[in-house]
């Protein structure tokens, strides 16, 4: 039988594949299995997937799949093995350097790293009560996929290992660092790639120099003090586009919208049956709970889509509307609230919806986005979340907001905004009544609307920050 080292000598391919990429320019393709894995029914569905879910119905560029993500990722950990090989290789074991050995593992595994999400990914999962990353390791551990098939073509266990890296149990932290920490492969990409797609420079940061500086020391992933710069820009970055991308608040509208469709068609499904009139077979084991590997991969957005436009031709009014709304790009309005705020500016909300033929349950709701920039470890908390770490030409490791003020500044304070979303018709008929005839309802939605339209400067910086 075959060891491993000889198996990984005979699965290199004789001459270098690439795919072009409009982000890192070549996707380069040295293993046969990689290829492989790329050529299985479960990888081809991250076509199907969006990246960005309804975030496209604000930056219309922002099309793109989880497909060329993953293999941006792959791409990227790839360079960062490369870099290692070349000038951190270990000589002995125990050294805490880079271990080629495990080139494999990792490259496998962040090629694989998003390969269980599911349709407009978590709008979905918090509907259907899913799990990207639980599916993910079910897909690789399953023998009935195409991925698990591939993947022990290097051993039983193969597939197991590459299941840890995602899970974190991985015994060899360098890499798992590399595809999850506060600046892994995956999180590089997906800025690069997602400010490139939605027309935006926020993402934007020297990820050249930061694969330069990025090296193995004592088990662990750390960067060398020259790169700090490179690395605080990483950090600003990535805030920028939390704020101004992934927690923009016309695409969290149409998250709204999403959810409340979602929500009403389990509804109509289990109250109102003699309503759908149209077959929506695929997504009958998510609206009755009971849902195996198979029928989640028989799902993507283009499914979905085509359901939406099938229940703007059912019997039920608000099935119907919400359809509509989705498919044609009506987002619900929103104004931004907070805690000590909450509860009566929701009251008065709703009383407009009800009176004006709105039920609250399917046209209203709460969306809280936050983030948190950067932290460091700390042992009694409750996060995983790994620190950035820095080594110094006497080799002493420090952490980065020890060293950084910029990024003290973000350090450990999560940043976002709660929202509270309805039908914006609700907004205009108010608009459209006199001052003088406003209820107290109507004067608290103008008042928080104003609030927000005119003051710029002091309160929503303050709500924010």
């Amino acid at each position: 039988m075959a060891t491993y080292n000889e198996k990984y000598q005979l699965q290199i391919l004789p001459r270098e594949k690439v795919f072009r990429d409009p982000v890192h320019d070549y996707i380069h393709i040295q293993d046969s299995i990689i290829l492989k894995l790329i050529d299985t029914v479960e990888f081809q569905r991250l076509r199907r997937i969006r990246q960005l879910g309804t975030s496209s119905y604000t930056f219309h560029g922002a099309e793109h799949s989880r497909f060329n993500h993953s293999l941006g990722v792959y791409e990227i950990t790839r360079r960062i093995i490369n870099n290692f090989v070349r000038n951190y290789p270990s000589l002995e074991a125990g050294d805490g350097l880079w271990d080629d050995n495990e080139r494999l593992v990792a490259l496998c595994a962040a090629l694989l790293h998003d390969i269980g999400h599911g349709p407009f990914s978590h709008t979905f999962e918090g509907i259907f009560d899913t799990d990207h990353e639980v599916v993910t390791q079910k897909i690789i551990m399953s023998p009935d996929t195409e991925i698990n098939h591939v993947l022990k073509l290097m051993g039983d266990d193969f597939p197991e290992k590459v299941a840890s890296v995602i899970n974190k149990t991985y015994p060899n932290q360098q890499v798992v660092q590399l595809i999850s920490s506060q600046i892994d492969a995956d999180r590089m990409d997906y800025l690069i790639r997602d400010a490139y797609y939605a027309g935006v420079s926020y993402g934007a940061f020297d990820i050249t120099r930061i694969l330069r500086v990025i090296r193995p020391f004592n088990n662990q992933i750390v960067f060398d003090f020259s790169g700090m710069h490179a690395v605080e820009h990483y950090i600003v970055s990535r805030y920028q586009m939390y704020m101004q991308v992934y927690f923009h608040p016309v695409s969290r509208g149409m998250e709204e919208v999403l959810r409340n469709l979602l929500a009403r068609a389990k509804y109509c499904y289990d109250q109102k049956p003699e309503s759908m009139k149209h077959s929506i077979d695929l997504l009958i084991p998510f609206l009755e709970g009971e849902w195996n590997l198979e029928d989640y991969m028989r799902l993507d957005d283009y499914i979905l889509s085509s359901y939406f436009s099938h229940w703007l031709l059912e019997d039920d009014d608000i099935l119907k509307d919400l359809a509509y709304r989705f498919l044609n790009r009506k987002p619900f309005k929103s104004l931004l609230s907070s805690d000590d705020q909450r509860d009566e500016l929701t009251s008065s909300i709703q009383n407009e919806m009800l009176a004006e033929g709105y039920d609250p349950e399917y046209y209203f709701g709460e969306n809280s986005s936050f983030d948190l920039p950067y932290d460091f470890y700390r042992p009694d908390s409750t996060s995983t979340r790994t620190q950035i770490d820095f080594l110094t030409k006497q080799n002493q490791v420090v952490e980065l907001s020890q060293v950084s003020a910029l990024v003290q500044s973000l350090t450990g304070v999560p940043r976002g905004e709660q929202r509270l979303y309805y039908p914006r018709e609700v907004l205009h008929t108010i608009l459209k009544i006199p001052e003088a005839d406003l209820t107290p309802d109507q004067e608290k939605i103008i008042a928080a609307y104003n609030e927000e339209t005119n003051d710029v400067t002091f309160n929503i910086q303050q709500r924010l920050f």
